[in-house]
């Protein structure tokens, strides 16, 4: 589809039902009790509206609401972005040129942070785009950034992305009147559009130039085109798609990819709300509370009722017979089921964990607070690491072609002296050895005489390069003897 026609629906019909499970996950990624409320209390099933969120809304509440939430939901996707990207992939390109100016745009562009937020986003939301544009207002260079999968029209050609459309809700929009900016991404072009509407209609077509966040893209513009074109002067797409996993088990066929909520979890993470609901509540029935007589509250006057000073060490003999009951001071506390609640807690957090692809290890359960060899660590993280090593294989290529378009654009748009070549992204092993288990395996290598002083080295640094590792190499050979004796020298043969 090309950009959308004035009066046209809006979101698109094809996109409603993408929409309306990814607002699902966002509220439980958001962690926000008013928008849990909201989006279980419109829920058109009986069986949603009676789960913990969707009993009574916090809007009307006629009394104080305990009801509390486990952000569960934003720890599952916090952690797959820190499985795949919280150390940089190693990204190369065979040109010593081009590999600098790539390094600068990557650091200097703070593409890392960028990858890390992305990441995050795509685990709860399906999936995330990357965008390459340009703001010669902010940096003379190309820019990678983020557009979330809520946000996005795309189009598809046997499974492969072929065009996007943008869109963003601009200030100034009101219950009545929404102003829309759609960025449609095609091979070649980027085409803008301003559009004045209503919430469920994109309205009609306006200048760019009436609405002030719009207003400086016009000097970007190809003169000579139809008003709303940008060449990119490259024949790649300036955006791609990856999708958090495949297959979408919902839609199945669709390209678009699926929450790690969608097993669905949703349940699960309600009876967890309502597991630490209920936990609280213990706690806070189980206060002690002091039944008095009548007779020892102070009177505060008229209109002001009675209280108890329970601080008070000293008291005046009171009129009442002692046998009498309730003549004396009486101490009401329940107990708190603390295991019952924690072991139901941790139940539940390990069969969600389980189903959304991680290991109980990746948050802090199995653990026991005891030290654990990187051996024992892999064992335990099995689980995640599978995980992490599928969505590695969905991030490397569309990450790849977009680093490819920022070194196009950086020589099409900003003159750079460089060659672009599609770089190769590989991710770490995503679980670092410690020096004890590595030089453990060393010394059992060098034991076999299955491994060179060379390989030792570049194991135990092996972000070293050949020019260190073979003054490395050399300065071991000499300390140990075992190097060659030099002929020029005078040592006794």
């Amino acid at each position: 589809m090309a950009l959308p026609e004035s009066g046209a629906a809006w979101p698109p019909p094809h996109m409603a039902a993408a929409y309306r499970e990814m607002r699902t996950d966002d509220a439980w990624y958001a962690g926000d009790a008013r928008r849990l409320a909201r989006l279980y209390r419109d829920a058109p099933e009986p069986e949603k509206r009676r789960t913990l969120w969707g009993r009574r809304s916090l809007d009307h509440a006629p009394r104080r609401d305990h009801r509390l939430h486990v952000p569960l939901p934003g720890d599952i996707a916090a952690t797959s972005a820190d499985l795949l990207f919280a150390d940089m992939p190693a990204i190369t390109v065979p040109d010593t040129a081009t590999q600098d100016r790539l390094t600068e745009l990557l650091d200097v562009g703070r593409v890392h942070a960028a990858l890390l937020s992305a990441a995050e986003q795509a685990a709860a939301l399906s999936g995330v785009y990357l965008r390459s544009t340009w703001d010669r207002s902010i940096a003379e260079r190309p820019l990678l950034t983020v557009v979330q999968a809520d946000a996005a029209v795309p189009e598809w050609r046997f499974g492969m992305l072929r065009a996007v459309t943008f869109w963003r809700q601009l200030d100034g929009s009101t219950e009545t009147t929404v102003w829309r900016h759609l960025e449609r991404h095609e091979p070649g072009r980027i085409m803008h559009a301003l559009y004045e509407g209503t919430p469920d209609n994109v309205g009609r077509a306006v200048p760019l130039t009436e609405h002030p966040e719009t207003a400086d893209l016009t000097e970007s513009l190809d003169k000579d085109g139809d008003g709303q074109t940008i060449s990119t002067d490259i024949t790649e797409l300036t955006a791609a798609y990856v999708p958090n996993m495949l297959p979408n088990r919902l839609h199945r066929g669709s390209p678009i990819g699926r929450s790690d909520y969608a097993a669905p979890l949703y349940d699960m993470f309600a009876s967890l709300d309502e597991t630490w609901t209920s936990w609280m509540r213990d706690i806070r029935l189980a206060r002690a509370r002091l039944i008095v007589p009548a007779g020892y509250l102070r009177d505060e006057g008229p209109g002001h009722g009675a209280s108890f000073d329970e601080d008070r060490e000293l008291w005046s003999p009171v009129n009442m017979p002692p046998n009498e009951q309730g003549a004396g001071i009486t101490l009401s506390q329940f107990d708190i089921r603390v295991t019952e609640h924690q072991q139901t807690a941790e139940a539940l957090t390990r069969q969600a964990a389980q189903s959304a692809g991680y290991s109980a290890q990746s948050f802090g359960l199995d653990g026991g607070g005891q030290p654990i060899t990187a051996t024992e660590s892999d064992s335990r993280d099995a689980r995640s690491m599978v995980t992490r090593k599928k969505k590695a294989g969905y991030w490397r290529h569309p990450l790849a072609d977009q680093l490819h378009v920022m070194l196009l654009l950086d020589r099409a748009m900003f003159g750079a002296k460089i060659k672009p070549e599609r770089p190769t992204v590989a991710f770490g092993d995503g679980v670092a050895e410690s020096e004890q288990s590595t030089a453990t395996t060393l010394d059992l290598l060098t034991r076999a005489g299955a491994v060179s002083t060379a390989t030792k080295v570049k194991i135990l640094h092996p972000d070293w390069d050949d020019t260190t590792v073979k003054a490395e190499v050399a300065a071991i050979l000499a300390e140990t003897g075992a190097a060659a004796p030099d002929p020029g020298s005078n040592y006794p043969m």
